[in-house]
């Protein structure tokens, strides 16, 4: 069984999560940004699909990134080097949001993006703690990722790459942002992002699963401060 929610129900405890499917916890509630802040803040995030009740999940095992463990191929590092791509930061993250609810992916039908997701998380954005990483070519956004960010660490959300010609040029453009997005999290001393699942995908760029017992502890150590991150300029990434 798990718990439904009323608007002013706390969460249950995390043990309470169901093995199958892996990390259930709850349904109902609301998306008001105060509650997935505080979803957050303990390790739950909102997952759900169209036409059903808002679904909330703790999955053990988790998948994280740990900035210090970040890879990417050769290739990659080498067009990351040309810089074939613009990379900026929270200048576009409403498109972003809508090109990861709208770009197709194998094995998927549907979204969790809904418009109520939408609507949550540019709020959330608006009040400083949800953020795009956003790749450029020529003018047009062809790539990025956006998520939650909570004192020193980022919750990742999704992440979407258009290809735009025969060549594939675009197909590392979410990459690439991925590499920005890490970049950004050094220079702020972000150590961790939550990957929430696991996919071979952000296996090959250094991910890997904890248990939720660790991830619960990495939470108590890196989240301290309840107020909008600061540091997060609007515009291009400057590496240094």
């Amino acid at each position: 069984m798990i718990t439904w929610l009323r608007l002013d129900s706390p969460f249950p405890p995390l043990e309470s999560a169901l093995d199958d499917p892996n990390g259930l916890l709850a349904a109902g509630g609301d998306l008001s940004p105060d509650r997935i802040l505080a979803a957050y803040r303990r390790g739950i995030f909102p997952w759900f699909g169209a036409g059903q009740p808002i679904l909330w999940w703790s999955p053990d095992p988790r998948m994280v990134l740990y900035c210090a463990e970040f890879r990417v191929s050769r290739s990659l590092h080498k067009r990351i080097k040309r810089h074939e791509f613009d990379v900026r930061i929270d200048t576009a993250f409403g498109d972003v949001i809508e090109n990861c609810a709208t770009t197709l992916r194998t094995g998927q039908s549907g979204t969790w993006i809904t418009p109520a997701v939408i609507d949550a998380y540019s709020k959330l954005h608006d009040a400083g703690f949800a953020h795009s990483v956003e790749a450029w070519r020529e003018g047009e956004l062809v790539g990025g990722l956006y998520g939650i960010v909570l004192d020193r660490v980022f919750f990742g959300e999704s992440m979407f790459t258009h290809e735009t010609d025969a060549s594939k040029v675009a197909t590392d453009a979410s990459k690439v942002a991925l590499a920005g997005l890490v970049t950004t999290l050094t220079r702020l001393g972000v150590p961790l992002i939550d990957c929430q699942q696991e996919t071979t995908h952000l296996a090959s760029f250094g991910a890997r699963p904890i248990s939720r017992r660790v991830f619960a502890a990495h939470l108590s150590e890196l989240i301290h401060s309840t107020t909008a991150p600061v540091g997060w300029d609007r515009g291009p990434l400057i590496e240094s």
